[in-house]
């Protein structure tokens, strides 16, 4: 019993609501199994004895625009979840978020807009499609990443304010959610380019100590610190944006506030 989405006449209108209802079919004994989660590294980090050679990159060098449809999905997004599975699933905490000033870009490189069906995640590709599926009241929606977060313990995805309201995580705040990755611009397990973000700090000296220090730990790093709401924060990119070097710091780092998380830039 998979519903499938109305095409053209009132496509957009009723294409949420009808994915909702293709989901729950789907899925609806999902809560009987157990989900899988983000593939582990399948090499262990190294001794630090053993911290891995650096590629030759620019460890600074831009991260090119990721854009996401207008609205943040598209028809054919919605076309290709109807007839595609999973390729990867995660449970977890999902909140919202909405940018502190208007005009701000997210990571992907565009700007950020509260009406857009979008979603912040750590670590999978910019432009990846997804749906998130709130557990508690089956609601379900389609949407794309293109944005990095959240930078909390315990909590695996960002909803914009749009994305939030169509899964019903918007008045709750925060809720168990299920996200079901369907497709990804780049591959999730190889290549890439990464970081450690680590924070947050309650005062700007916290957070300064800790790049002096990672400027001498790790030389030939780029190591920035900066103020978000109400904190701080320090991101090292190590030379080339190479993962397994990122995977290494995040592994070893024990800062004195806050948590260092692995983040893919691209």
């Amino acid at each position: 019993m998979v519903a499938s989405i109305h095409s053209q006449s009132a496509r957009r209108a009723a294409s949420l609501a009808v994915l909702a209802f293709a989901l729950l079919c789907a899925s609806g004994c999902g809560h009987h199994k157990t989900p899988s989660q983000l593939p582990a590294p399948q090499a262990a980090p190294p001794a630090p004895e053993e911290y891995p050679p650096a590629p030759r990159n620019p460890p600074t060098a831009r991260i090119p625009v990721t854009p996401v449809p207008p609205g943040g999905v598209s028809d054919e997004d919605l076309d290709f979840i109807n007839t595609h599975r999973p390729i990867l699933t995660e449970v977890g905490l999902a909140t919202w978020y909405t940018a502190p000033y208007k005009g701000k870009k997210a990571a992907n490189g565009q700007v950020f807009d509260d009406n857009d069906l979008t979603a912040a995640h750590r670590t999978l590709p910019m432009g990846s499609l997804i749906v998130v599926t709130n557990l508690k009241t089956r609601q379900a929606s389609a949407m794309r990443i293109s944005d990095r977060g959240p930078f909390v313990e315990g909590r695996i995805i960002d909803l914009s304010i749009a994305s939030a309201k169509s899964t019903g995580v918007y008045r709750a705040g925060l809720a168990q959610v299920q996200v079901d990755v369907y497709s990804t611009p780049k591959p999730i397990e190889t290549g890439g380019r990464w970081c450690v973000q680590i924070g947050a700090f309650k005062d700007e000296d916290a957070a300064l100590n800790l790049k002096q220090q990672l400027l001498r730990d790790y030389p030939g790093s780029n190591v920035i610190e900066f103020a978000g709401q109400d904190s701080y924060w320090v991101r090292i990119r190590p030379q080339g944006d190479d993962r397994e070097q990122a995977e290494f710091i995040a592994a070893h780092l024990q800062p004195a506030e806050g948590a260092a998380f692995l983040t893919r830039l691209d």
